[in-house]
């Protein structure tokens, strides 16, 4: 096993692309709509220190917690579905010499993080679900993949609000998100939510275009696209907020 990309280098510019999505450690895609790690690699890398205290609170298949483990940061990983924090918890049992990040993993809701004090991270690294895009459970009371976009949107609202709470002054907030097709037409699900954060009082420092490579059903939608006259969505955005 190997445990760093080969020829990591930190990204220069506004747009990011990954075709080899990275498997070392214990990362794989068999979670499905994880990010790929070298995000979080480059965010950590860039926007925090050694021994400080990252948050994901949409920790999911608990790539973040990995990235943090192996450069030694400390992070709080929440998730409200117990099956993925079964995942992070397999996912996070590793032993290399140099890894000593903390994982404090916790079942909890990004709207409501009370258990973390005002004021104590030192950056947010997260990648949420996209509304009604892939459902990560049936029923789970508060799961946000479950919302459509105008109920997402609302409740983005409140991830927002905690997320400048718990957030230090002057540091760092970065979220993956991107956007949705409906009856042929875009659905800027990112910038809604970018505008919210703006709106909580988050300046934004970095709008990063994140390529996506080997998405499901391509077959399908190139068929859809040609047929229909529409363009296949072949990217995400990254916000790097900033307190």
């Amino acid at each position: 096993m190997k445990w760093e990309p080969d020829n990591f280098q930190l990204e220069y510019n506004s747009v990011w692309s990954f075709p080899e999505r990275g498997n070392w450690a214990t990362h794989d895609s068999k979670w499905r709509g994880n990010w790929s790690p070298y995000i979080p690699r480059n965010i950590l890398l860039r926007y925090s220190n050694m021994n400080e205290l990252v948050l994901d609170q949409f920790a999911g298949g608990g790539t973040t917690l990995i990235e943090a483990k192996l450069l030694n940061r400390n992070i709080i990983g929440v998730d409200i579905n117990t099956i993925a924090l079964q995942r992070c918890k397999e996912k996070i049992n590793f032993k290399h010499e140099g890894a000593n990040g903390k994982i404090y993993l916790r079942k909890g809701d990004a709207r409501n993080l009370d258990f973390i004090s005002d004021e104590c991270i030192d950056l947010i690294c997260t990648h949420p679900p996209y509304a009604d895009i892939i459902k990560y459970s049936e029923n789970i009371k508060g799961d946000l993949s479950l919302l459509n976009v105008e109920d997402f949107i609302n409740e983005m609202k409140l991830v927002a609000i905690e997320s400048y709470r718990v957030l230090k002054k002057d540091k760092f907030c970065a979220i993956l998100m991107g956007d949705i097709r409906r009856k042929g037409n875009i659905v800027p699900i990112a910038f809604y939510v970018m505008k919210v954060f703006q709106d909580i009082g988050f300046t934004l420092k970095e709008l990063v275009i994140k390529e996506q490579h080997n998405c499901r059903r391509t077959e399908y939608w190139k068929t859809s696209g040609v047929n229909y006259n529409f363009l296949l969505i072949a990217h995400e955005y990254l916000f790097v907020f900033r307190k």
